[in-house]
């Protein structure tokens, strides 16, 4: 069996479903929110037509704002993102359907359309309001960065200067509210002290949706190893990255410097070494995909855009992954981590009362 025909049939088995595109803020900055147009053909690492041609059959879209946002404009601005996923559903009924859950992604693949689910990138979206978080549940937004570049009041980021620690009493409260809504814990973006105390924290599987290993990359961004260890026990998801600053050292330190020279080459080679490592200390039921189109201005050569996952299937193919492994990292794993939560998430956090604090 060739590495293409193993990498069929793990598809086959799960769909692609990647942890974090930016196509929302994309149309946000380029296309004043539009949804027209967006068959085929596109200068955004996102079309209908790639997105079909990379076997994605779900994708949590980023509703994301900048951290400069704050305060009531954040919120507003995270609805705008919302609001657009909704549009482009109701505009692509063939193409596109809103999911919650598990089941509605294999509901989706069972109609030929691609799941859409929401992932809310920073927790200066909240404006500290633990009622916009329900509010944000409830319109389905199934995950939380807990925050972006930035600290918020109540957990440390990965790329500020540390305040407090990790998270606050507050943050673990949040925590707490977040496991009773179903609502998955995203720790991209936040500092190893962050990701502990939330790991401490947590009854529930978290997730990384758009990182890599620091092991093999030193940037701040990235996961370290003794965080990986503890997925095996949490039961979360690593979701590997294709950003090319968090995948090699060399191309990070051009990309922070004066761009003077030719870019370090960064291919797919590079970010089956991360899927790998990440495979070696969380273990293989602990890694997924997620690849931030549309989030950054460049990407390894062969996975410029959405239609790129088939290829990065195939080398680890090549490096002796079979279909059931491959088809676990395509999809599988964080689809496993959706059902967990999803009974929490489908209550609407009815089932008790929502925490005070």
């Amino acid at each position: 069996m060739t590495s293409h025909d193993t990498v069929q049939q793990a598809l086959a088995l799960s769909p692609v479903v990647d942890g974090h595109n930016d196509w929302a803020w994309e149309c946000r900055s380029n296309r004043g929110y539009s949804v027209e147009g967006l068959e085929r053909g596109l200068g955004s690492d996102t079309d209908i037509e790639r997105l079909r041609a990379g076997g994605v059959g779900a994708q949590f879209w980023s509703v994301w704002v900048e951290d400069v946002v704050d305060g009531e404009r954040a919120v507003q601005s995270t609805l705008e993102q919302i609001d657009w996923v909704y549009r482009l559903v109701a505009r692509y009924p063939d193409d596109f359907v809103i999911a919650r859950s598990a089941a509605d992604v294999a509901q989706a693949r069972r109609t030929g359309r691609i799941a859409s689910l929401l992932g809310a990138e920073g927790a200066h979206s909240l404006n500290d309001s633990p009622a916009v978080l329900r509010m944000l549940a409830r319109l389905g937004v199934r995950y939380l960065t807990l925050t972006h570049t930035k600290n918020t009041s109540w957990a440390d980021s990965a790329t500020d200067e540390p305040r407090h620690g990790g998270l606050t009493e507050r943050g673990v409260r949040y925590v707490a509210e977040l496991d009773r809504l179903g609502m998955l814990l995203d720790l991209s973006h936040v500092a190893p002290s962050t990701m502990h105390a939330a790991l401490d924290a947590t009854t529930s599987p978290v997730i990384f949706s758009h990182s890599s290993c620091r092991a093999l990359a030193a940037h701040p961004r990235n996961v370290p190893d003794d965080v990986l260890a503890r997925l095996a026990t949490n039961g979360g998801v690593i979701m590997i990255t294709f950003v090319p600053q968090f995948l090699s050292d060399d191309f990070a330190a051009w990309y922070d410097g004066d761009r003077s020279t030719p870019a370090p080459v960064v291919t797919i080679a590079d970010v089956a070494d991360h899927v790998e490592h990440a495979r070696s200390v969380a273990g293989v039921r602990h890694v997924g995909l997620g690849g931030d189109f549309d989030g950054t201005d460049m990407f390894p050569v062969g996975l410029e855009g959405v239609d790129g996952y088939p290829a990065l299937l195939e080398e680890l193919a090549g490096r002796g992954w079979d279909a059931d492994e491959l088809a676990a990292l395509a999809g599988g794993n964080v689809l496993r981590v959706l059902e967990q939560t999803d009974a929490a998430f489908a209550s609407g956090g009815h089932t008790f009362p929502a925490l005070e604090f």
